[in-house]
């Protein structure tokens, strides 16, 4: 073999290698640490129905679970959230994406959806689970809370002091199967439900229309 021949057969080698190499790359399988990163907020705004159909028309909230915080009981039943004595609160755990919609974002929502001159009640519901608050996961999501609650003190355009509570998230725990997506399963009983309780036209006291 001469060293024409030579060099050959070595360029030839290493075009294979390096196209072998290429394939290989192309046929990797996305990395799954890429996923899209997903935020966790958690909102008490009385009925958990009505907040969990607040939140899923949020572009960028990937999921919503209705449950309970804030209570004293470990794993209670809605029969005894409901009674008031285990110091829950019903709410709503948001789950979204961060590049999609902000947290500031979603707690200018809450704000929009709540009465927050109620204390321990919301709309028609009454009592200490009905009470209206943010739950922070971390000291980010204090800080615009917090941030958010004074601007909206300053300027409110409705009379009464905000009492909706501003505490550090604890136990969530997931409420029955029958309480999730209740808007989606059960329409007719969620409107019927939402209009007797008067939730849109107090909103509109507080609020003015959407979109004004």
């Amino acid at each position: 073999m001469n060293a024409r021949q030579l060099l050959l057969r070595l360029f030839w080698a290493a075009a294979l290698t390096i196209g072998a190499s290429s394939f290989a790359s192309a046929q990797t399988p996305p990395d799954p640490g890429a996923k899209a990163a997903v935020a966790k907020a958690t909102f008490a705004g009385g009925c958990f129905w009505c907040m969990e159909e607040v939140y899923d028309k949020v572009p960028g909230v990937t999921s919503t679970v209705s449950g309970y915080m804030g209570g004293r009981v470990k794993n209670p039943t809605y029969e005894q959230v409901s009674s008031g004595r285990t110091g829950h609160t019903e709410v709503v755990q948001v789950e979204y994406d961060p590049a999609k919609v902000s947290y500031a974002r979603l707690v200018e929502i809450f704000w929009r959806n709540i009465d927050p001159t109620q204390k321990d009640a919301q709309f028609c519901d009454y009592g200490t689970q009905y009470r209206s608050g943010i739950f922070f996961h971390d000291e980010e999501q204090k800080r615009i809370a917090e941030s958010s609650r004074l601007a909206l003190q300053k300027k409110k355009p409705f009379k009464g002091e905000i009492v909706t509570e501003i505490t550090k998230v604890s136990e969530f725990y997931s409420a029955e199967g029958y309480h999730q997506d209740y808007h989606l399963k059960n329409p007719a009983r969620y409107k019927f439900y939402k209009s007797g309780c008067g939730r849109a036209e107090r909103l509109q006291q507080l609020w003015g229309k959407p979109g004004s």
